[in-house]
């Protein structure tokens, strides 16, 4: 087992699924800067992706914050996406990947970074039992520390497009497209942050197995390398999910903003 790639996926995995973003948004530069191909990165990414949402998904439904409604309407876009990506990905060269994924972490610090603060309130009369998605709709309640949050997702036609970005980008650069996914369904959609994140962690396995079929047929999947990956990503993942629901949504998006502009400019000037 090779260490050093257990635990950039444990690490990486770990903060993915607390912002909601998919770890391989950092593990991806991370493997390249430190050697990796991107071309050998890239399936890397996808696997990590698709063990930590596995491990995290059942703390997150056990909390109430996922929406099934709005991940798996809003991940048909992204797996038809993923397809296209990976597919194209098989005919660039290593340099062009190297740039993509600077450009990739470079957008998702800065769409991170940009609104600050709670945009839904609690709202006074709900209680725990009103806690969960409402049943064949976008919109659902989920507590906040001592409160209680209404949502209700608009813009899906905007936001279905911006999936099907996401899942383009995760063919493409192995990066999950969780940095889309989830500014895309809180800052677009205007659905909860935390309900946000999870719900994207909660699906974007599904993203990442649609790329990781296509890399397979291209014969870009080292199996040792991935079974190293998926173990460090699951218990990551695990970890992950069990901070998530106890740091605030602002210091989540400060942090990993921070560490994925500094990723961007070091992957720009190697490339």
């Amino acid at each position: 087992m090779n260490w050093a790639d257990f635990a950039l996926a444990l690490v990486t995995s770990a903060v993915g699924a607390v912002g909601g973003l998919g770890g391989a948004v950092l593990l991806v530069p991370l493997l390249v800067l430190t050697g990796t191909p991107a071309r050998a990165a890239a399936p890397l990414g996808l696997v990590s992706v698709a063990a930590g949402s596995t491990a995290a998904g059942a703390r997150q439904l056990k909390g109430g914050l996922v929406n099934h409604r709005l991940g798996i309407t809003t991940e048909l876009f992204a797996s038809t996406g993923a397809i296209v990506g990976a597919l194209a990905s098989g005919l660039a060269s290593d340099r062009f990947l190297k740039l993509v994924l600077a450009a990739v972490a470079l957008a998702a610090g800065v769409l991170g970074s940009r609104r600050k603060g709670i945009r839904n309130l609690p709202q006074p009369g709900l209680a725990t039992a009103d806690v969960g998605e409402h049943v064949g709709t976008l919109s659902g309640v989920y507590q906040l520390d001592d409160g209680f949050v209404p949502y209700q997702a608009k813009r899906f036609g905007a936001g279905a497009a911006l999936f099907g970005l996401s899942g383009l980008i995760a063919g493409l650069a192995g990066a999950s497209g969780g940095f889309v996914k989830t500014p895309a369904s809180s800052e677009v959609m205007h659905v909860p942050v935390r309900v946000a994140a999870a719900t994207t962690t909660f699906t974007i396995g599904i993203t990442s197995a649609a790329g990781l079929i296509v890399f397979a047929f291209q014969g870009r999947l080292d199996l040792r390398t991935c079974a190293t990956v998926c173990a460090g990503a699951i218990i990551g993942g695990h970890a992950g999910a069990s901070v998530q629901s106890r740091l605030s949504p602002p210091h989540v998006r400060a942090f990993l903003s921070m560490a994925l502009v500094v990723i961007a400019v070091v992957l720009a000037v190697r490339a």
